[in-house]
């Protein structure tokens, strides 16, 4: 929906990368926050051949993001610790660590693993920074974090993050330190309230005062215990995770989850008579993942797996810190040699653990159908997984599992506005237009600013012939979002029906302005400019039509009846038999190059 059906993405070039920097505080193609890096970015991968049916190109990026990503930590690790190998060592248990697969075997979680590449680059710049103090250091700072704010908002919470190193590893937190970062405190301010209003016009902002009162930190706590589990014992890994429902301390897992935080915030403290690392660590990890933990949502997903990949630099450090003391630190009972080959080997075989099931984890995401199967094995619940699943089975042209798939996730969730929309559709393939119809109604309904259902609903009517309904639908749709060219296209079939051509036209027009190559809409143009007698402009129209797919039977045929009536019969012929090539079922074209070949003699 946001790439391949994203007609900016899909038309890579000057105009579309605009179209992406200046929708600031709303996407005409993107339903959520400003992330114009991402989108760049999947952009230029179209540009290189990327496809629905080829993800080769996407997966490449995303892959080359995640090893530099891997790379800058260790660099990290290093300009704090001064140990190479130690670096090296936890760096790479980040680059193996299954819960890393999702951000990068997912093409639309592009924008996770390419705000962490700008977040982790403005930390190394700023630890460099501390030692050697200068304007140009500074300033590459503050321009990282504007470019990882763009690739991803979630990133707000660094300011923070870099006055965690001045706490420690730095050491030298202090009123300076502080003062140094109300730049970056004012870029995140700014970025927080652009994330705030993209996200609320696409209707997708709870705020806290609408949940019970203590339902955000029994949340907060069990996600926190339930991350942590993760991380350690990382089995069971998906991409929708399903909440303990209720969400009270009489749930089992919620009150495990109090506990559970609870000990580790003591123990952190606790540490401190020791060593900052431990506290450090938590709290980098807990900075990072609040915008995630639903205190302000601004996504259905409560749980993810990449939630968790730049949080867990806190707890790389706190583990960094101990391996540099197991590494280097004197002691008379265990000479250095055998201590370092210890840890060299406990690694080394946690290496092994996570890279096997690393593998099993990226076993599960080699095709949708089967991704989304092994899904709901562990949240049967989830509503969205069974939506998910019609929608890959209607692709597959399986519309009677389809229908009973969206059936069930309206079980679950009755008010779920997609799901009904998406059965609509699956009707409307059945030819059953009154069901449709109904389902298409409920979904406005729920979501009265949803364009993609009113285009639906306008062209269940249109088929049924009711085109005075379809036209008011349709009109709707495109007062919600202007920028829908399909909507566009299809108020101009229904209007050129009604004879309105000079309306038709306009729409048509529009259309082709926003999807210039969308060659349906020029033949639709080229027929409704014959049938006001502009032979020559319809013939250039069909042309177009022709040139941007080949394989457009209509638009030959068209072509066809026009260069017949301009009296050019032998070009005319050409065209019905290539139509005729590409669509030997087509109705009547047959009895049109019969007539031509008459005209011939």
């Amino acid at each position: 929906m946001y790439l391949f059906e994203n007609h900016v993405l899909q038309q890579p070039g000057w105009a579309s990368a605009g179209i992406v920097l200046r929708e600031v505080l709303g996407s005409s193609t993107v339903q959520g926050y400003y992330e114009p890096l991402t989108l760049l970015s999947l952009m230029l991968d179209v540009a290189l051949g990327g496809r629905s049916d080829d993800l080769t190109v996407f997966h490449v990026t995303s892959l080359a993001l995640h090893l530099l990503n891997t790379t800058l930590i260790i660099v990290l690790l290093y300009m704090l610790f001064g140990q190479p190998w130690v670096a090296a060592l936890v760096g790479l248990i980040f680059g193996v660590h299954p819960l890393t697969v999702e951000p990068v075997a997912w093409v639309w979680e592009r924008k996770t693993v390419l705000a962490s590449f700008f977040a982790l680059w403005c930390m190394i710049v700023y630890v460099r920074y501390t030692r050697q103090p200068g304007r140009a250091l500074y300033g590459a700072m503050l321009g990282l974090f504007v470019l990882a704010l763009m690739a991803k908002p979630t990133v707000t919470p660094l300011p923070v993050l870099l006055l965690l190193l001045d706490f420690w590893p730095l050491r030298r937190l202090s009123r300076r330190a502080v003062l140094e970062k109300v730049p970056f405190f004012v870029i995140a301010g700014i970025s927080a309230i652009i994330t705030v209003i993209s996200t609320s016009r696409a209707g997708a902002v709870i705020s806290p005062i609408e949940h019970p009162l203590l339902q955000i930190p029994l949340k907060f706590c069990y996600l926190m215990t339930f991350y942590f589990c993760k991380i350690v014992w990382p089995v069971n890994l998906t991409s929708v995770y399903v909440l303990p429902e209720p969400m009270a301390l009489s749930h089992p897992l919620v009150l495990g989850g109090v506990v559970g935080t609870c000990s580790l915030f003591v123990l952190a403290v606790a540490s401190l008579r020791w060593t900052r690392a431990l506290l450090t660590g938590c709290l980098f990890f807990v900075l990072a993942i609040l915008p995630t933990v639903g205190v302000i949502e601004y996504s259905w997903v409560s749980a993810s797996d990449k939630y968790v990949y730049l949080p867990a630099v806190g707890l790389l450090i706190a583990l960094a810190s101990l391996l540099a003391w197991l590494w280097s630190s004197p002691s008379h009972q265990s000479p250095a040699t055998a201590r370092r080959l210890g840890t060299l080997a406990a690694v080394l075989i946690l290496y092994g653990l996570e890279s096997s099931a690393t593998h099993r984890c990226l076993a599960r995401w080699r095709d949708s159908e089967e991704r989304i199967r092994y899904m709901l094995t562990l949240a049967p619940s989830a509503a969205v997984l069974h939506n998910h699943l019609a929608n890959v089975l209607s692709e597959r042209g399986k519309l009677d599992e389809a229908v009973i798939r969206y059936t069930e996730a309206l079980k679950l969730d009755p008010g779920y506005a997609d799901a009904h929309n998406n059965l609509g559709l699956a009707l409307t393939g059945q030819g059953k237009l009154d069901e449709a119809i109904r389902h298409y109604t409920e979904a406005i309904r729920i979501n009265p600013t949803f364009p993609e259902a009113q285009n639906n609903l306008a062209i269940a009517l249109a088929i049924q012939g009711k085109h005075d309904e379809a036209i008011r639908h349709y009109t709707e749709a495109i007062r919600i979002n202007p920028t829908f060219p399909e909507t566009h296209n299809n108020l101009a079939l229904s209007l050129a029906i009604q004879g309105k051509l000079d309306e038709a036209v306009r729409h048509y027009t529009m259309a082709l302005q926003l999807i210039p190559a969308f060659a349906e809409a020029q033949n639709n143009l080229a027929n409704a400019l014959a049938d006001q007698g502009k032979l020559e402009e319809a013939a250039r129209s069909y042309r177009k039509a022709i040139q941007i797919k080949p394989s457009l039977s209509e638009a030959h045929k068209g072509l066809g009846m026009v260069l017949e009536r301009q009296g050019k019969t032998d070009q005319a012929i050409l065209e019905y038999r290539e139509a005729l090539r590409l669509n030997p079922q087509e109705s009547g074209l047959r009895d049109q190059l019969d007539h031509a070949l008459g005209q011939q003699r």
